[in-house]
């Protein structure tokens, strides 16, 4: 093997960067049928038509992800979120999903997923200032 040198950065080079995500793709698409997920989201708009959340996600066969929920500060408490999830799980749900699963942080809204049924599938509590990652997950 011919000797490399690593080199170390407290930013991402973009060359680099595109180089290893191009490399990546490449090398997941040849093990999976990555091709096939599909982007999957809903919005919620207040009277006017301005998104005041939305919950963005993906689907791959039976499975769908929810990667991303946000409500506007100014209408949180109004059992928006909640309706953003059971909304996605149906649209997901439509595309023939039947397992859903999310991560998020313990100062996010934990306790809404798991109102809305999901369970912790993994907790890592390994984060500054006592933050804990966890893995949600229900099935339909």
């Amino acid at each position: 093997m011919a000797p490399v040198s690593i080199s170390l950065h407290d930013s991402l080079p973009p060359a680099e960067a595109a180089l290893v995500d191009k490399g990546l793709g490449e090398a997941n698409e040849a093990a999976a049928p990555l091709h096939e997920v599909r982007p999957l989201s809903c919005f919620a708009r207040d009277a006017a038509g301005q998104v005041v959340g939305g919950a963005i996600g993906r689907r791959w066969g039976g499975c769908c992800e929810l990667q991303q929920l946000w409500v506007a500060p100014s209408s949180r408490r109004q059992g928006i979120g909640a309706g953003l999830v059971r909304a996605f799980e149906a649209h997901g749900r439509s595309h023939g999903c039947s397992y859903f699963y999310l991560e998020t942080l313990s100062f996010q809204a934990p306790w809404l997923y798991q109102s809305l049924g999901y369970r912790v599938a993994h907790e890592h509590a390994v984060f500054p200032h006592g933050i804990v990652k966890y893995l949600m997950v229900k099935d339909a």
